[in-house]
């Protein structure tokens, strides 16, 4: 069962310059998403997917493989994770021949994947044949008694059926932790997404992510990390 990571880099971040290489409590910040693939033990080849020579010299200084650049079409905002998983997929059989029943796309920015939650997740997604498993965390409150403002600047519920309703009563809500996604490389590619009606999932802690969209998010990492 040929398995293949793929750890999406491209050169542009706006929020957050250089956001993918950027140190993080010591070393480049995608250094751990490669870390935890090659430690894991569970791919054929860990690569990464850039348009950038800067990124493409780290990852492979810390053991990725970098065969090809991304294509220029697949570099811009516009580009989804899909479009580049389904580009790196065909090069590879293109190019080299080769093909992958499983593949796992990580992002550069999720420090806190380990080897044991990746090994997990692909069991959940062999033994339970789904499409796609990724790690989803639990809402810290229940998003059934969501409030929005209206335009007359009040107050209001979204579901005002459940006003009163305790947050012991209401079913458990998750999110997606934004760390990487183990998939069915066939399935994914006819289904033409990654978020199919077929997926699972492995639940992690709170503290055991944290999405990094700007400079604030950036130190609650860091300090999350060093806690753990």
């Amino acid at each position: 069962m040929s398995k293949l990571c793929i750890i999406p880099a491209r050169g542009g971040s706006k929020r957050i310059p250089r956001k993918n290489i950027k140190s993080f409590l010591g070393k480049p910040i995608i250094a751990y998403s490669i870390d935890a693939a090659l430690n894991s033990k569970l791919f054929d080849e860990v690569m990464v997917s850039t348009d950038d020579e800067e990124i493409a010299e780290i990852a492979m200084k810390y053991g990725a493989t970098v065969p090809f650049y991304r294509s220029e079409e697949n570099s811009n905002d516009h580009a989804t994770t899909f479009d580049v998983l389904k580009e790196v997929i065909e090069e590879y059989k293109l190019r080299y021949k080769k093909e992958f029943k499983y593949a796992c796309c990580i992002y550069p920015t999720a420090p806190f994947v380990t080897s044991k939650r990746l090994s997990e997740a692909l069991d959940t997604l062999v033994k339970n044949d789904f499409d796609t498993v990724f790690p989803i965390i639990k809402f810290g409150f229940p998003i059934q008694r969501a409030l929005k403002l209206s335009e007359s600047g009040k107050i209001e519920f979204f579901n005002k059926e459940h006003q009163n309703t305790r947050s012991q009563d209401l079913e458990p809500t998750f999110h997606d932790a934004g760390q990487y996604y183990w998939f069915n490389v066939i399935r994914c590619l006819e289904a033409k997404t990654l978020i199919t009606q077929n997926c699972g999932s492995v639940i992690i802690k709170e503290t055991e992510g944290q999405d990094i969209d700007n400079e604030i998010d950036w130190k609650l990492a860091e300090i999350k990390y060093e806690l753990l």
